[in-house]
């Protein structure tokens, strides 16, 4: 399924939403990727300051792959 993110909110209750489905506590989410309960919290509630690269991390381990729906003139420019 495909979803258009918006907003931190949407990634918070789709990594929440995975991570219930998958019956992963926050606290052991957190030691599969070097991050603490709060952080894993924190993203589920759609806090904005949280950092990228632990969210993508995140996600990855939950299955879930980011995909980027480039503009034609920007994909060109980075030869992809």
């Amino acid at each position: 399924m495909k979803i258009q993110v918006d907003d931190v909110a949407t990634i918070g209750r789709i990594a929440k939403a995975a991570r219930k489905n998958q019956h992963i506590r926050q606290d052991d989410l957190g030691s599969m990727i070097d991050c603490s309960h709060k952080f894993i919290g924190d993203v589920e509630k759609g806090k904005a300051s949280v950092e990228c690269g632990r969210v993508l991390r995140l996600l990855n381990e939950l299955g879930i792959k980011v995909h980027l729906d480039l503009p034609d003139d920007i994909a060109d420019e980075l030869s992809l």
